[in-house]
């Protein structure tokens, strides 16, 4: 029984859309498909894409793991309230959130004053593309790292102490070793969730020719094109892009905890 179900469910959700996606594709000769996926514009929309994930992720994996050891490690008031509050992201609509940020970084709005004092501009530019994926992505970071640093056990701490190690090399040889499946997890996780960030980067980042542009973006444009068969092809970059990053995840997280 549940196996049926699992299976009708896997079918409905993933199965079904990529058959979909697939027969777009299919009606498409190697040339147009070619042509669809290697515009100059869309071409620069996977390096935008790529370059604004790579760098949120690194980002946020530190500022996540930092979040995550300060909810975790440290008891004081409205700790409950921030660690709720981590979940944000998952529940606010992406679009929503995109025009917070935007009227939070603009150069006059609250952050966006400081930031511009040093002629640094965040909304309708490349870093706003940045701040709005480590929004999106960053509870895959902390929810990763939280639940590993709770069954930490406090004796293998305690008996490094004894043994004469300082906290730095406490961290470093104990901890952290510890930390880095789940935060090999949490990053790549992140960085496959930005791959496909719509909302919150296009109304954060101005959607600049050949500089704001995302993937995702490109694909919403030539929907409105009525230009289907081109949509699916870039979908098809992304999809691929994205289940090539999850079955590395999964080869790495194996041998990792064979290893170990």
């Amino acid at each position: 029984m549940s196996f049926g179900f699992s299976t009708l469910y896997i079918s409905l959700v993933i199965l079904l859309p990529i058959s979909a996606l697939l027969i777009y594709v299919s009606g498409m000769t190697w040339q147009q498909y070619l042509f669809a996926i290697t515009d100059p514009r869309v071409v620069q929309s996977y390096k935008v894409t790529l370059t604004g994930a790579f760098f949120s992720t690194v980002a946020v994996t530190f500022i996540g793991f930092l979040l995550a050891w300060i909810i975790t490690r440290y008891d004081f008031p409205g700790r409950r309230l921030i660690d709720s509050l981590v979940d944000l992201p998952f529940a606010l609509p992406t679009s929503v959130a995109g025009i917070t940020l935007s009227t939070l970084f603009i150069p006059g709005g609250w952050l966006g004053r400081w930031f511009d004092v040093f002629g640094i501009k965040i909304s309708y530019a490349f870093p706003g593309i940045i701040v709005a994926m480590m929004f999106t992505s960053l509870p895959f970071i902390v929810r990763s790292v939280q639940p590993v640093l709770e069954d930490l056990e406090a004796e293998l701490e305690e008996a490094a102490t004894m043994l004469g190690a300082n906290r730095w090399q406490i961290f470093w040889r104990v901890l952290l070793p510890t930390l880095i499946p789940a935060l090999i997890t949490g990053s790549s996780q992140a960085f496959i969730r930005s791959l496909g960030e719509f909302g919150a980067v296009i109304m954060l980042a101005g959607n600049i020719p050949f500089k704001t542009e995302v993937t995702s973006l490109m694909l919403f444009v030539r929907l409105q094109e009525y230009n289907y068969p081109a949509a699916a092809a870039i979908a098809s970059v992304v999809l691929l892009a994205s289940l090539s990053l999850l079955f590395l995840l999964q080869i790495v997280q194996s041998r990792f905890f064979k290893k170990s």
